[in-house]
C-alpha cells in the first residue's frame, strides 16, 4: 500500500506542475492464472495489452509513453 501512496503522491506533484487533471480508472483483480509471470491490462475499449515472462521492459515503457500521448 505504501508503494501505491508513493506513486499517487508523485503523480499529483507532476500533474500539479503541468496543470493537468487527474483521471482514475477502475481496476478489477481477476483470478490468478499461470505462475504470476504474466500481466494483462484490458482497456475500456476492449483492447488488451499483455506481457509474458521475460518481456522487454524498455519496449513496454515506450508503448506506455505513446499511449499516454493520446
Amino acid at each position: 500500500m505504501k508503494t501505491l501512496a508513493r506513486y499517487v503522491a508523485r503523480y499529483r506533484r507532476e500533474n500539479a506542475s503541468q496543470g493537468g487533471t487527474q483521471r482514475w480508472v477502475g481496476v478489477e483483480v481477476a483470478e490468478q492464472r499461470g505462475h504470476g509471470e504474466e500481466l494483462a491490462v484490458v482497456l475500456s475499449s476492449g483492447r488488451r495489452i499483455e506481457v509474458k515472462r521475460d518481456f522487454d521492459g524498455a519496449t513496454l515503457r515506450r508503448l506506455v509513453i505513446e499511449l499516454e500521448r493520446g
